[in-house]
């Protein structure tokens, strides 16, 4: 599942409206906020949530709010109050350090909780147990981390998850936004530091390939345009990758702009187009030009020389000496690069020239 921030504090949150139903055509279903609400906001605060609730209900959309004692008492509300925010459109609580075990227990048969998944342990999953938590309705959830450096590493973040799934939780994690990031620090809002300026679309398919994440919500404001095309594309299970074009010939430019498929029997060294050597190049030879070493992401075509494979379009994914049978015609940009390893056998790609 995919999910996105919405921050209540934000000066540009009367245009979250249209954000949220742009995202939600592209299948993101869950909506994150935070309830921890300055002393002077109290009345803001609690219109925007209303009003965050009546757009999550009218799309169909999950809606979370980070919540704590203090936050709800500024609204006028307590823990014994979860009837009130199921009205107002919430349907979950994320709810850290500091509530009892028996609170938590209790608010798990009304609404869904997510706990801290990085300081959730043993022992207080078993007090909730003994409270009678539904577990059905609780999940684990890690944090964003603001400051550069501060980000979670690859093999505790591993680790957790892989204890957290044996318990019988679900895993939500964050990715960094590059579109609007959110302030003070601006320099995004992941859970790992590994994905602090990746591209969301590559952070989000290292956490559910790598690491079994179901939930993946993107922490900052907002997404740039590529990255929402990128994410549209892959409900149908294409992936987008960008490339510069090295000839001069228009056609063949455009011919390999088109949805491909890599070939089922996947190859180690190269993604292979199954439908370019079929299709063939409207009865051209393919000249040799450009036979030049093939770095990871080099776009090539097999030439005439390669006898029965000519027309044959692939992409390195190692380093690859120059072979004369074998014409490079692009490269995929380096932002793009990581994308390679999650183009698996039958997957479609499409290049994008830019």
């Amino acid at each position: 599942m995919l999910g996105i921030s919405v921050y209540l504090g934000e000066p540009s949150f009367e245009k979250q409206e249209e954000y949220v139903e742009k995202m939600r055509r592209i299948g993101f279903s869950q909506i994150f906020t935070s309830l921890h609400i300055p002393e002077d906001d109290q009345v803001v605060y609690k219109e925007r949530i209303q009003s965050l609730g009546k757009i999550a209900k009218k799309l169909g959309m999950e809606l979370y709010a980070d919540v704590s004692t203090k936050s709800l008492q500024r609204l006028g509300l307590s823990w014994d109050d979860a009837d009130v925010l199921l009205d107002w459109g919430l349907t979950g609580l994320r709810i850290d350090y500091g509530i009892p075990e028996k609170t938590v227990a209790e608010l798990s048969k009304k609404v869904k909780i997510a706990l801290n998944a990085s300081t959730l342990s043993q022992e207080q999953l078993e007090l909730l147990d003994r409270h009678g938590m539904d577990v059905r309705s609780v999940e684990a959830w890690h944090n964003y981390y603001p400051r550069p450096e501060t980000g979670l590493g690859r093999e505790g973040f591993s680790e957790k998850n892989e204890w957290l799934k044996k318990q019988g939780l679900k895993v939500m994690a964050f990715v960094p936004g590059d579109g609007e990031r959110r302030g003070p620090v601006y320099e995004g809002l992941p859970t790992l530091e590994d994905h602090r300026q990746q591209s969301p679309f590559v952070c989000f398919l290292d956490l559910r390939h790598h690491f079994g994440v179901d939930k993946v919500f993107i922490g900052d404001r907002s997404i740039g345009e590529h990255t929402y095309r990128q994410f549209e594309a892959y409900q149908n299970r294409l992936i987008i990758l960008r490339a510069k074009y090295f000839l001069n010939d228009i056609d063949l430019k455009e011919r390999f702009s088109v949805p491909q498929s890599n070939r089922p029997d996947e190859a180690r060294d190269v993604v292979r187009s199954e439908q370019s050597r079929v299709e063939k190049l409207a009865g051209k030879p393919v000249r040799p030009e450009n036979t030049t070493e093939r770095p990871v992401g080099a776009i090539t075509l097999d030439n005439e020389r390669y006898g029965r494979y000519e027309g044959e379009l692939q992409i390195a994914k190692r380093n690859l000496p120059a072979d004369e049978r074998v014409n490079v015609i692009g490269r995929v940009i380096d932002e793009d690069l990581p994308l390679l390893s999650y183009i698996r056998g039958g997957t479609k790609f499409q290049i994008i020239w830019v």
